[in-house]
């Protein structure tokens, strides 16, 4: 089974390089959250350093105006925000696949109910409600109701694809063998279904990840997150406030936008080169390439 599996994520990464770069820029990013906890300085400390100091030696992306080293305020930022995407993966995919799967082997008034609500949470746009918790909260949103925001207009389109899965699993004679062994309705969903939509589910984790982080840097520039909480998007308000690129200051806001479009880039290569590997028609070309 290891050697399989082994032999499976090779095979992964060596038909498909966008999946190695995405991998590289997620081990880069959990480093650099971790780096956070060694920082000598605290996330909301404020003229601790020089002012505007260019990059050196002594602060490797220089300072800001409100005498932060931003190397250290970046890994903070980083952290935040990356905290945000996973809670907001971990809650949305998990409750859509549960959903989904429950759904597709119930049927009948269970996955009529279900579906209608799914379709409902689908079409409602989630930027402007974003938007709108923003504003009534007065820029007070957490990292925790920020990511259960995203995962509850994320779960819906991921429990329709499950449960379109779960339908065709209902009907496999596995499923009925677990039927007449005496198994519950859950021990079926958890033990047998599951293992089959799971490589789906972690696609969609991190497109629910890199919405999460896109959610949160649009609401920090319009200053309607927590401003004192360092992410990405606080970073990019608080140069824009000080109007860091008219005044030369132009490490403190190069600093959060290429962190941002490189996390951007390469969350969207991992997910799309592990839907593409998934997809069963791709999968039948690497064998007719192998074959070769």
């Amino acid at each position: 089974m290891r050697e399989e599996s082994a032999a499976l994520i090779k095979d992964f990464i060596k038909y498909d390089k966008r999946v190695l770069f995405g991998c590289v820029i997620l081990l880069i990013v959990i480093l650099i959250s971790i780096l956070s906890l060694f920082s000598p300085y605290k996330p909301d400390a404020s003229y601790v350093t020089q002012t505007e100091m260019p990059p050196s030696f002594k602060h490797l992306l220089g300072t800001n105006s409100l005498g932060q080293d931003i190397f250290w305020k970046a890994t903070y930022a980083i952290r935040n925000s990356f905290l945000i995407g996973v809670i907001a993966g971990v809650l949305g995919v998990g409750a859509g696949t549960l959903v989904g799967l429950l759904a597709g082997y119930t049927g009948r008034t269970t996955d009529r109910v279900i579906s209608s609500l799914t379709d409902t949470f689908i079409v409602v746009p989630s930027l402007p409600i974003l938007i709108l918790f923003g504003f009534i909260l007065g820029g007070q949103m957490s990292i925790l109701l920020i990511a259960a925001l995203v995962a509850m207009f994320s779960w819906a389109i991921i429990a329709r694809q499950v449960r379109a899965q779960a339908l065709s699993l209902r009907e496999r004679e596995f499923t009925y063998t677990a039927i007449f062994s005496g198994m519950g309705i859950f021990k079926i969903l958890f033990k047998e279904h599951l293992p089959f939509v799971t490589s789906y589910a972690i696609a969609q984790f991190i497109n629910t990840l890199l919405s999460a982080i896109g959610a949160e840097v649009t609401l920090a520039i319009f200053g309607l997150s927590n401003l004192q909480m360092p992410t990405l998007g606080t970073m990019i308000y608080w140069s824009n406030r000080y109007q860091a690129v008219l005044r030369g200051i132009w490490w403190w806001f190069l600093t959060p936008v290429t962190a941002a479009i490189v996390i951007f880039i390469g969350l969207y290569m991992l997910s799309t080169g592990i839907s593409e590997f998934l997809d069963p028609r791709t999968r039948l070309q690497r064998i007719k390439i192998m074959m070769r």
